[in-house]
């Protein structure tokens, strides 16, 4: 055998064991901050019985997550580019399970308030450092099926909590062993991340996807120096950031109000209107996998992104009617999932796109806090819906927001397609 000089080298041996093992370890990652979203809700019921407290108050501890949490993400994307991403998920993980002691110890609403800021504080800057170490670690050809593993993990940690929550809570006989259980799955896992830290070493990366020659940023171009606050000023980050905050709000919506709307719709008991979001994840999840596929093959990203939730809206809309028998609304609904899943990674792929060269962390810390603001502002709205009896709202108003969702992603399409033929001409 012999070598040859090559400007791209050949990808090193055991890239896909590597690639394979960044990818499962930031999946790990991924779904324990899911299930920190779900710390306490589940536990309300039994938080109502000892302190007395009513829903408000709870509801304003799931606010007080969100509000830290996307502030946090906004900033902590600016920290990522500047220190790594490999401490800062390692200090995430630590809030976690601080966060899961707080809770488990807490004497009354000041100290789950705490708990639920930990929880927040821990949150924040998971979005930045995934993909930061995605980008920097994965391979490009696997880049598509790592964003798809990274969101199929997400709404696997949603599912998962509730059940171990509550199944630890009702099994014992207390919240707090469930709070203190949830503080020991994050010390775990923020232990693997320990053993395997070689593998999430964002400044070890073989795989930078710098800039070709002759383009901004690339050696031998002329030197700029550049503001780090420069990159709010570029129209997609803001609508990508908006892209997230509608999906979101339509997420939020069937989240948390879709059970109660289908039970007032159609008139079905609880517990078959229950398992609508449990579906509605596992279909998402199912759709990710394809995505991930479809993702890495196709240029115009925002053409996936357009069909697959335009789909999802249909259903929700046709939900919404409350022409269809009660268990084909429930299931309708819930198959709903699989267009936002098969969206999913082309939604990651078309901002890392859309991100300037040496931004990556501030950009998605920026953009994927419109998820946590999406989730600030959906609850009360579509609670306010069904608190007046407008059970199809829910539905209908999820399939609006899903619209505005689908045109932020095509202006952002059309920009990066006209930037990569602006391109062309330098690189020839």
């Amino acid at each position: 055998m012999t070598s040859t000089a090559s400007p791209h080298p050949a990808a090193p041996a055991g890239t896909l064991r590597q690639d394979a093992r960044t990818i499962g370890l930031i999946g790990l990652a991924h779904g324990s901050s899911h299930f920190f979203h779900m710390l306490l809700p589940p536990l309300f019921p039994f938080l109502i019985a000892e302190f007395g407290f009513n829903y408000s108050e709870l509801g304003l501890l799931v606010s007080v997550f969100f509000v830290i949490s996307g502030v946090g993400q906004a900033l902590s994307g600016f920290l990522v580019d500047r220190v790594g991403a490999r401490p800062i998920l390692f200090f995430a993980l630590s809030s976690f399970a601080v966060a899961g002691l707080v809770a488990g110890t807490a004497q009354g609403y000041a100290g789950l308030m705490l708990a639920a800021a930990l929880a927040g504080l821990g949150n924040a800057p998971f979005h930045p450092v995934d993909f930061t170490i995605l980008n920097k670690r994965v391979s490009p050809a696997r880049l598509g099926h790592g964003f798809s593993v990274h969101g199929i993990s997400g709404n696997l940690g949603w599912a998962t909590a509730p059940v171990f929550m509550a199944g630890i809570a009702a099994a014992t006989g207390s919240w707090r062993t469930a709070c203190l259980c949830g503080a020991a799955l994050a010390a775990v896992v923020l232990a693997i991340m320990v053993w395997q830290r070689d593998a999430l070493d964002d400044r070890q990366g073989a795989w930078a996807h710098a800039p070709k020659p002759g383009t901004a940023g690339a050696p031998g171009a002329a030197a700029v120096a550049e503001h780090p606050m420069a990159f709010l000023k570029l129209p997609s980050v803001w609508l990508c950031f908006s892209f997230f905050f509608w999906t979101t709000c339509a997420l939020s919506a069937i989240q948390s109000f879709a059970s109660p709307a289908l039970q007032q719709m159609y008139g079905l008991p609880l517990a078959v209107t229950s398992m609508v979001v449990t579906g509605y994840m596992l279909c998402g999840a199912a759709g990710m996998v394809v995505g991930g596929f479809l993702a890495g093959r196709v240029a115009r990203l925002e053409g996936i992104i357009t069909v697959c939730l335009l789909a999802t809206g249909v259903l929700l809309l046709l939900v919404g009617t409350g022409w269809l028998p009660g268990m084909g609304a429930v299931a309708f609904a819930a198959i709903a999932g699989l267009g936002t899943g098969l969206a999913g990674p082309s939604r990651d792929m078309l901002i890392k796109r859309a991100a300037p060269p040496g931004a990556t962390g501030r950009v998605y810390g920026t953009v994927y806090s419109g998820l946590d603001l999406g989730f600030c502002v959906a609850a009360p709205i579509f609670g306010a819906l069904l608190d007046r009896g407008a059970a199809h709202g829910i539905f209908y108003g999820s399939a609006a927001a899903l619209v505005l969702g689908v045109a932020s992603a095509g202006v952002v399409g059309a920009g990066v397609a006209a930037r990569a033929r602006a391109a062309r001409p330098m690189a020839a």
